[in-house]
């Protein structure tokens, strides 16, 4: 809900669990006066005081005490009379670079309408969401930024996007244009992000505010492994289920910036929008930029409350198609099972492996295309390789097929191999620098997708291979970051528009072909999880989270992905010992559990597994079948966070309360240690539940406010309460390292 106070020029925008209210005043300037808990009353007007501060602050408009560098202000902008960080810095013709932004107009429509050729929220109906837009102009430039705010009413959330409109009959350069901008009355936070690198992406760091800048942001081209476009300030006290939280979440997949600026004052600027770094955009007269979209959510029941709504509404009205709301198949995929050495004879070993497990979708990774023998040649060249897949990618298909099986296909479509038929045709169509040196990675180049025909090229030969067969799965891979970021046909003036240009003609090229193929389930990569954003999701409905795939490694980076992500989101696989990535050894059973973390698969060589391993993978895929609506759509709970304790737990609880799997991971092994309980969460107090392994019954209120017994030792596939274990599902032994347990409870209908 949207209200407006003509009388106090107040706007006070109403989501089932919080207020977000801004003041116009008399000198049109478009003051922040709170977001938080829920008000009755929009009239806080007693809260905008005035102060004559020391010289050096300016008044604004030449009024004694009143200073905008004091003010929290929804939008500011640079030179005039705050100094502080600016949301936008423009440049006009001459050469000048200050801004005064005033007040307007205002308008209010029901629904929320579409950013252009950008990924944003939506609403299935108009009675689910507000949207308030409000214009601000700058009329000594006549240029005009229209601030938009979409309330989602029931998911508790916000959406802000910015739009640049030049009315002036001049150029006008954009230098910075964030997303949206909060200012509080005080810096008493902690901030939190999701930091890490390749194989270990998404870590939770967690740290005090101090004086100055502190900025979480990515210069590589994409959302990146190091950074996550998300940032969240915290009181001291925020715990996981208690306290308030304060989080902006960046719709985007490119280079960003989320920043926090504690000023002289000790009050707090908090800001998210596309990284000013390295942009400009040319503003023609009479044209018009629209910025990327930012979620703000705020929740006074701590990181759960904030994860919940953030997993809910991109779950719900971000990710879209058919495969937004349906299961998620078991996959087996070839990669570090075979890397580039198989043929068709070895994959239809493992697929054949695979179908006796119920395992129910096999994707062909990377090598079937080209001369595609290793990682120096063939991206770009999209047709099959028939020395390795003899008969063509259709028969293989089809064979695949006809062991009950669905087929899927790994893909890098935005990149080039300086050695392939591609690059040899068209050695300008990758983005460089005329002059300097194209340095590779991975032995591979960046097509410039700045380009439209460059993206024709990706959309039809993508297309041509998904036509060809029943191919029902794609992963899209994407496997360097942006260097020499420069494109062979725009001109000087736009060059440092490239890099957002090319993000606009990715997400051209992902909606034309996703639109195409609207039954088939793509899922992103890029190295992992160098791309797992909000700007993705949009488009496809699932990311691979990392290339780590260690079964305790992976602890902390799906605990992490949690903070914003829907389950379903997470692609999680077992893979083989020692481990590719960090060469761990884990039992075979704890993989499996610590894979159980969203949509569950296998990525070894299924041929080389042991009886006991056949065995437990059978039980793994059966077990999972059994409860993979749940974990996938149910909602997560984190219960001990592996960033704090030898010991993780958390918990997957259906929307009714009516089941729930809970799991819990030891590390390391302790000796002469204490017996180990966890108390679920979010279970029904009143109900009773029973473990489906042992039978036994117990209340909800047990379950959370006493806990569930750790078993300490479990032996020969009996556990210690003497039952056999549900479901074929073998347990592993709770004693040495890396150890691991899930249980699975209903409730009972007594």
């Amino acid at each position: 809900m949207i209200l407006f106070n003509q009388e106090t020029k107040t706007f006070h925008l109403k989501t089932s669990k919080t207020s977000y209210l801004m003041k116009v005043l008399e000198t049109g300037h478009l003051l922040h006066l709170y977001w938080g808990r829920p008000l009755k009353s929009e009239n806080l007007d007693y809260t905008v005081r005035r102060k004559d501060w020391f010289s050096f602050v300016a008044n604004t408009d030449n009024i004694d005490a009143f200073h905008l560098e004091s003010k929290e202000q929804e939008y500011p902008g640079y030179g005039s009379t705050d100094l502080r960080s600016p949301a936008i810095e423009l440049e006009f013709a001459d050469g000048t670079s200050a801004t005064d932004f005033r007040y307007v107009d205002y308008k209010i429509v029901d629904g929320k309408p579409a950013l252009e050729g950008l990924p944003a929220t939506y609403v299935e109906a108009d009675k689910e969401a507000q949207t308030l837009i409000i214009t601000l102009t700058d009329k000594v430039k006549n240029v005009d930024v229209e601030l938009s705010f979409t309330v989602f009413e029931e998911y508790n959330a916000i959406a802000r996007s910015v739009k640049v409109i030049n009315k002036s009959a001049d150029d006008v350069k954009i230098q910075r244009v964030l997303s949206a901008n909060v200012d509080f009355k005080d810096s008493k936070f902690e901030m939190i992000q999701l930091s890490g690198s390749w194989a270990r992406e998404r870590h939770i760091i967690r740290t005090p505010l101090r004086i100055g800048g502190q900025c979480v942001e990515s210069r590589r081209g994409a959302s990146s492994h190091a950074q996550n476009p998300f940032m969240a300030l915290v009181r001291k006290d925020a715990t996981e289920t208690n306290g308030d939280v304060y989080a902006m979440s960046l719709v985007y997949s490119g280079n960003f910036l989320a920043n926090t600026e504690v000023d002289m004052y000790s009050k707090a600027r908090m800001q998210i929008g596309i990284n000013p770094f390295d942009f400009t955009w040319l503003l023609k007269a009479g044209e018009e930029f629209q910025a990327p979209e930012a979620v703000l959510v705020y929740s006074n029941e701590g990181l759960t409350g904030m994860s919940h709504t953030y997993q809910n509404l991109y779950g719900k009205r971000l990710m879209r198609g058919v495969w937004r709301d349906k299961a998620r198949p078991v996959l087996i995929n070839n990669w570090e099972a075979t890397y580039f050495d198989f043929n068709e004879t070895k994959i239809k070993e493992i697929a054949k492996q695979a179908s006796e497990f119920g395992i129910e979708l096999f994707v062909l990774d990377d090598g079937w295309f080209g001369e595609r023998n290793n990682d120096d040649r063939s991206l770009g060249d999209w047709f099959v390789n028939e020395n390795k897949i003899r008969g063509g990618l259709k028969k293989l298909v089809d064979e695949i097929n006809g062991m009950g099986m669905k087929f899927g296909l790994w893909f890098e479509p935005e990149m080039v191999c300086p050695i392939s038929k591609l690059y040899e045709a068209h050695p300008d169509w990758c983005l460089h620098i005329e002059g300097r040196t194209r340095s590779t990675a991975r032995r591979q180049l960046i097509l410039d997708l700045s380009r439209k025909e460059v993206c024709d090229y990706i959309i039809k030969s993508v297309s041509d291979v998904l036509a060809s067969a029943n191919i029902e799965y794609v992963k899209w891979d994407m496997n360097r970051n942006m260097t020499e970021i420069g494109s062979a046909v725009l001109p000087a003036e736009r060059q440092r528009e490239v890099a957002h240009r090319y993000m606009l003609g990715l997400y051209h090229v992902m909606d034309e072909i996703t639109s195409r193929f609207p039954n088939v389930l793509f899922e992103s990569c890029s190295g992992g999880g160098g791309r797992f954003d909000p700007g993705i999701l949009y488009y496809m409905p699932q990311t691979w989270t990392s290339d780590d795939t260690d079964a305790i490694e992976r602890l902390k980076i799906q605990y992490g992905t949690s903070m914003v992500y829907p389950n379903v989101a997470m692609g999680c696989h077992v893979s083989a010992v020692p481990n590719h990535q960090v060469a761990r050894i884990t039992p075979f059973a704890t993989r499996g559990i610590s894979a159980m973390c969203g949509n569950f698969g296998y990525e070894l060589d299924l041929t080389k597994l042991t009886d006991e391993e056949k065995a437990q993978t059978k039980a793994q895929v059966a077990f999972y079948k059994e409860v993979r609506e749940l974990i996938q759509f149910g909602d997560f709970y984190r219960i001990q966070s592996p960033f704090e304790n030898n010991e993780t737990a958390w918990s997957f609880v259906a929307k009714d309360k009516s089941e729930a799997v809970v799991s819990f991971f030891r590390t390391l092994a302790v000796p002469n240690d204490n017996l180990a309980t966890i108390c679920a969460v979010g279970l029904d107090a009143d109900a009773i539940y029973e473990d489906m392994r042992t039978g036994k019954l117990y209340g909800g209120d047990e379950l959370m406010y006493v806990g569930i017994n750790v078993p300490d030792k479990v032996v020969g596939g009996i556990a210690e309460e003497g039952k056999e274990l549900f479901a074929g599902m073998p347990s592993p032994v709770i004693e040495g390292d890396y150890a691991a347990f899930i249980w699975h409870f209903k409730k009972v209908n007594k």
